[in-house]
């Protein structure tokens, strides 16, 4: 099978969507399909905000990637671009020859994903990541006549796909009250659990000393940007600190929230008991989670959640607000749920497992039965196995 995929969001920019669709087609070009990558160019910088060598990636020898001319486009990891949706990509894409061309976004990758499969009359998948309505919410322009048209427009393109896919119910839900129809179903991103394994409580200790951790950890992983709420899971953190005055919130991950956390953590009076961490590289990043005790989120724009997967992964217990693909996710995991902005019932949750160790571990280990439902091997299967009905229905 030969799939041409188009992305305005890929490799070096942090993200879920870069990090799950990159995943899923290195497995299907080890299986021996083709892939091409159709994502936008970046700049040096972008690789080095990242910590990644200024060098393509590489997904084995059956994936491709080209790169479109793309502009600045600003966002809260600094790395955005945005493809320019009309150029001469067309013939690129007809000596490729794919049999399906895939869409994750709406942008400018995505309109010359529509225009290839119009002008090559070619089977179009969309993936929606997005739940449109959340980050309207949070951007410069907050009217109701954006978010009505936003979502509007989001359903229109995705009706212009054969069939759509998206990580969470929610998003489908929410297109379809926008005149969405086109045949949808949920398919999980996949999760990387050959890399994010548990840790015994020994090294967990040492890989603690290693990141500068004076005791049990809360953790968060991912952007920093104000749709994350962290200021919510900072406050739950210090309340929690009160009853066990070691514990550490460990943050990774950059973004244009940073310096308002900083702030809060002063307010606050946690100290040292705060860790900025940065960008860290791959194997850093899967020893951070592999030191944490729980993973705490907040957000209020997540359709599934990676971060929160790959705590799943390593055997650390989620907290999570009962949002969007928050709670699909965590209540199949069997995790614990606050309602949205409740600070104090999360501090609650954090002391739980803290204090109880029982606990602890029965939900560690319902949350590592639960994510290996969404392993790279089981979601490259259900992609073959959609990928094949609808060339088979073309």
């Amino acid at each position: 099978m030969r799939i041409a995929i188009f992305s305005d969001n890929f490799y070096p920019e942090l993200s879920g969507i870069s990090d799950s669709i990159a995943t899923t087609a290195r497995e299907l070009g080890r299986r021996g399909h083709t892939i091409n990558f159709f994502v936008p160019k970046y700049r040096a910088r972008h690789f080095k905000i990242a910590n990644f060598p200024v060098e393509e990636i590489n997904l084995g020898e059956n994936v491709n990637v080209q790169r479109l001319r793309s502009l600045p486009f600003p966002g809260p990891n600094k790395q955005s671009r945005a493809v320019t949706p009309f150029g001469v990509n067309t013939l690129r894409v007809k000596k490729f020859n794919p049999d399906i061309i895939h869409t994750h976004l709406f942008f400018g990758a995505g309109w010359r994903a529509l225009v290839a499969a119009k002008i090559l009359k070619v089977p179009l998948v969309g993936t929606s990541h997005t739940p449109i309505s959340e980050f309207v919410r949070y951007s410069p322009i907050k009217t109701e006549w954006l978010k009505r048209w936003s979502e509007r427009y989001v359903s229109w393109y995705y009706n212009r796909c054969d069939f759509v896919s998206a990580p969470s119910g929610a998003i489908l839900k929410e297109m379809k009250r926008y005149g969405f129809k086109r045949p949808s179903q949920v398919i999980s991103n996949p999760i990387d659990s050959s890399s994010f394994t548990p840790v015994s409580e020994r090294t967990r200790e040492k890989l603690r000393k290693h990141f500068g951790l004076s005791g049990r950890t809360i953790l968060y992983t991912g952007r920093l940007a104000p749709e994350k709420n962290i200021d919510v899971v900072m406050r739950a953190f210090a309340l929690a600190k009160k009853s066990f005055p070691d514990l550490n919130f460990a943050i990774t991950g950059h973004g244009s929230a940073r310096e308002s956390l900083e702030a809060l953590a002063f307010e606050l009076d946690l100290g040292k008991n705060v860790k900025f961490l940065g960008t860290l590289h791959k194997k850093e990043f899967v020893k951070i989670y592999q030191a944490a005790d729980i993973f705490a989120i907040a957000s209020t724009a997540e359709t599934q959640c990676i971060a929160m997967m790959q705590a799943l992964a390593v055997g650390v217990p989620v907290i999570g607000v009962d949002w969007l693909g928050l709670g699909e996710y965590v209540k199949k995991a069997n995790g614990m749920l606050v309602e949205v902005g409740d600070y104090q019932a999360m501090a609650k949750k954090m002391k739980l497992l803290l204090e109880d160790n029982k606990k602890y571990k029965t939900q560690a280990a319902l949350g590592l039965a639960a994510v290996q439902n969404y392993s790279i091997d089981k979601i490259a299967d259900q992609w073959k196995k959609t990928y094949s009905k609808i060339l088979n229905n073309a």
